[in-house]
C-alpha cells in the first residue's frame, strides 16, 4: 500500500514538527515497519509488540480505540498525525469512510467504553473482526483509563472465542500527547487481570477455557521501543 510505504519516513517530519512529545532521548530510534518482538509470556498468554497500521495487520480481532467525535479530529495534524503515519485514518479511509461516518452520525459516540463490533467487508482491511472502543472525553484522558479498555478488550476476545488479537491504542493519531509506557503497560495489565479472571471462572466450573493465547500491541515507529520496553518492565515485575 503506498501510504504505507511512507509510514516510516514520515515520522521523521513528525519529530521535526515537535508536535508530539517522543522519548526524552537524544534520538528517536525509528524502528521498521513489520519488526515484531516476543515482550513476555504470562499465563500461556504471549505478549508481541509489532510495527503495523491497524489497517493492514491481520489478525482474527482488531481492536481500535476512539475518542468522543469532533470535527475532522483524526485528520487535522497537527496534533492528530499525519495522514500517512495515522493509523485510524488507514483504517476509515481502508473502509471507505464508515468509521468517520459511524461517528458523525451518532451511530457510534465514543464515550468512554463504548464498544461496537464491526466485520469489515471483504477487501478492506484484513482483520476477521473490528472491535472500535470509546475513550470519552479526550480533554479529560488518564493512562489509568487504559487498564480498563485493556480489560474489555480482553473480555471481548474471549468472547468471541479467538486465540489471539491485536491492540492500537490510535492515542497520537488522535492527536493525544499521551505517556507511551504506561499507556501500554495498563493495556497489558488491564489484559492480563481480565483473563486471570476467565481462569478463576474456569475453576469453578463457572466458564469455559479462554482460548486466547496471543495479545499483540501495534505502535508507530517511533513508539515501538519505548512501549516495549516498559511492557517487558511491567512482565518482568509481575515474574
Amino acid at each position: 500500500m503506498k501510504k504505507l510505504n511512507h509510514f516510516i519516513a514520515l515520522a521523521i517530519v513528525v519529530m521535526l514538527m515537535g508536535s508530539h512529545t517522543f522519548a526524552q532521548t537524544d534520538a528517536v530510534k525509528l524502528t521498521p515497519l513489520n519488526t515484531t518482538a516476543i515482550l513476555g509470556k504470562v499465563n500461556g498468554i504471549t505478549i508481541e509488540g509489532k510495527v503495523q497500521s491497524p489497517s493492514a495487520q491481520p489478525t482474527p480481532l482488531q481492536i481500535v480505540c476512539l475518542f468522543e467525535y469532533t470535527e475532522g479530529d483524526i485528520f487535522n495534524s497537527p496534533p492528530a498525525l499525519p495522514r500517512n503515519l495515522n493509523g485510524m485514518v488507514h483504517v476509515d479511509e481502508a473502509l471507505h469512510g464508515l468509521i468517520t461516518d459511524l461517528r458523525k452520525n451518532g451511530k457510534f459516540l465514543g464515550h468512554a467504553y463504548e464498544t461496537l463490533l464491526i466485520t469489515p467487508p471483504a477487501g478492506t482491511i484484513p482483520a476477521k473482526k473490528l472491535l472500535l472502543i470509546g475513550l470519552g472525553d479526550r480533554n479529560k484522558f488518564t493512562a489509568d483509563l487504559m487498564t480498563d479498555v485493556g480489560r474489555i478488550g480482553m473480555r471481548e476476545a474471549i468472547k468471541l472465542g479467538v486465540e489471539s488479537y491485536s491492540h492500537a491504542s490510535d492515542l497520537k493519531d488522535a492527536g493525544i500527547d499521551s505517556p507511551t509506557g504506561p499507556v501500554a503497560q495498563n493495556v497489558v495489565k488491564g489484559a492480563l487481570e481480565a483473563y486471570q479472571t476467565e481462569l478463576y471462572l474456569k475453576s469453578k466450573n463457572a466458564a469455559p477455557a479462554p482460548k486466547v493465547t496471543k495479545l499483540t500491541l501495534l505502535a508507530g515507529p517511533a513508539f515501538f521501543i519505548p512501549s516495549g520496553d516498559a511492557i517487558k518492565q511491567f512482565l518482568g515485575a509481575k515474574n
